[in-house]
């Protein structure tokens, strides 16, 4: 396993210096939003949100954790997504608002939470939230504790599994209303990670192969 102290200082430095950005996020992204650029104009009204990349010692690996979100009527029933949600006036900033979020949905301890740094945030239509991505590590794996009410499933997710290219596929996907459609996506122990979710892991996924 890789000295998880040596490797987040090294991630951090890099988070540092100018990021990838979109043309990484896009590289997990629909032909339609690759096609269809979202004007600053509609960005700028959008609602801010942030979502925590928790890196942390497990299994002889460093792990992260998803959430699966419950079924229910709404655009983003069932998927799988870091855990994070919108910012409250009671956040000092939408690091904060990571850190919260994760505390209320899978019951990480903001004290076991070391900041490393964030990525390029994300812009998602469906919902009109602009999402900024926060990497945090801790030195212990935490206790999850779901809240049924947002968290359908916990599913943590080793590094050496996510950086394996043969993970990195194409799945059509059920939408929202019926629909269907094909999407880029990792789908990794049967699940299935797309949309905004695999455009954030993007960046990150791409920052990381640099590492080697």
């Amino acid at each position: 396993m890789k000295n998880l102290y040596s490797f987040t200082t090294r991630l951090a430095e890099r988070l540092h210096l100018p990021l990838p950005g979109l043309e990484s996020q896009l590289i997990m992204a629909s032909r339609k939003r690759i096609k269809f650029p979202f004007r600053t104009s509609i960005i700028s009204s959008a609602r801010p949100s942030g979502v925590l990349i928790l890196l942390y010692p497990f299994k002889g690996d460093i792990y992260f954790v998803l959430i699966r979100r419950p079924d229910y009527t709404g655009v983003h029933s069932g998927q799988i997504s870091l855990p994070g949600g919108k910012f409250e006036k009671t956040d000092r900033d939408l690091i904060e608002t990571a850190i919260r979020e994760a505390k209320e949905e899978v019951g990480i301890e903001p004290s076991a939470i070391n900041i490393i740094g964030t990525l390029t945030p994300l812009y998602i239509p469906p919902s009109n939230y602009i999402v900024t991505p926060v990497v945090a590590w801790s030195g212990q794996r935490p206790e999850f504790t779901k809240d049924p009410r947002e968290v359908d499933e916990i599913i943590e997710l080793g590094l050496t599994d996510f950086l394996n290219d043969q993970h990195v596929q194409t799945k059509r996907i059920k939408l929202f209303m019926g629909l269907a459609a094909s999407f880029p996506c990792y789908y990794i122990d049967r699940n299935i990670i797309w949309g905004a979710t695999a455009m954030i892991l993007s960046e990150f996924r791409v920052i990381l192969k640099e590492f080697g």
